[in-house]
């Protein structure tokens, strides 16, 4: 499991980088889910945290985890760490916007991350790199984000299909999405995914949501298993002429009605 979700519910315009630098972001689906075979890492379950981000150092290290789900490099591309630090710098910039309510459109977005002790992944199987990149401090203990997504309330999200529900006057306080949703390959098919999911529908509900939806490529069977055994439901297919023009994989939407609450 590698990818769930689309990186931003806004595109972020980042300046013209050198031609040395210059990356292209593979075709963003809603939902990714890698498929590959792959050791994996346990950790303690009882150490794990999902929780609404809100302190910049901890928004800092899921803005490099995204980096590291959403982008591909060349290990051998030049100046790659600069390049790989200036993305996170500019998703950290669009996050603060997001969950500080600055972004238009946006009634709330929420940053939900997944957190483990560094101690508890710190071995020779997970790299030096998710460790000291995805590392944060909080109240003097070192934590790394395993996994994030955004919970955005709102009507819709730029370039993909709308829900259908709920209908009328109140959508956008009672609709929601879920976006930006990845776990770090060295903890795939620990339940992280899962995990993050339900914590959103527990902050949905707080908020007053009523229709949880979220987009996945309709060729990616594990995304759509985890959210369909997460309680999701298809609701419709995007049209192939938005996905040609976006040059992307065709998505569907799939909608989760929040218990209890009603508008």
């Amino acid at each position: 499991m590698a990818l769930l979700s689309s990186p931003h519910p806004l595109p972020t315009q980042f300046p013209a980088s050198p031609a040395s630098l210059r990356v292209r972001r593979p075709p963003i689906t809603a939902c990714q889910l890698c498929t590959h075979k792959q050791s994996v890492r346990q950790f303690d379950q009882s150490t794990l945290t999902v929780a609404e981000g809100s302190s910049e150092s901890e928004l800092w290290a899921a803005a490099c985890l995204r980096v590291r789900s959403f982008y591909h490099f060349k290990p051998s591309m030049f100046g790659l760490q600069d390049h790989r630090r200036y993305l996170a710098e500019r998703e950290l910039e669009a996050m603060k916007e997001r969950v500080g309510g600055k972004r238009k459109g946006f009634r709330k977005v929420s940053c939900i991350n997944a957190t483990v002790p560094l101690s508890q992944i710190s071995s020779p199987s997970v790299s030096d790199d998710f460790c000291s990149s995805c590392k944060f401090n909080n109240n003097g203990e070192d934590r790394v984000v395993v996994g994030t997504l955004d919970l955005n309330q709102c009507v819709s999200l730029p370039d993909e299909i709308t829900g259908n529900r709920p209908e009328g006057i109140g959508a956008d306080f009672a609709r929601a999405y879920l976006s930006n949703v990845c776990v770090g390959k060295e903890l795939h098919r620990n339940g992280l995914g899962y995990a993050l999911v339900a914590k959103s529908k527990l902050v949905a509900q707080e908020w007053g949501i009523s229709d949880l939806y979220v987009h996945v490529a309709v060729d990616n069977e594990p995304a759509k298993k985890l959210y369909m055994k997460s309680g999701f439901v298809y609701e419709k297919d995007e049209p192939a002429w938005q996905a040609r023009f976006l040059d992307r994989p065709r998505r569907i939407l799939l909608w989760f009605g929040i218990p209890g609450v009603q508008l």
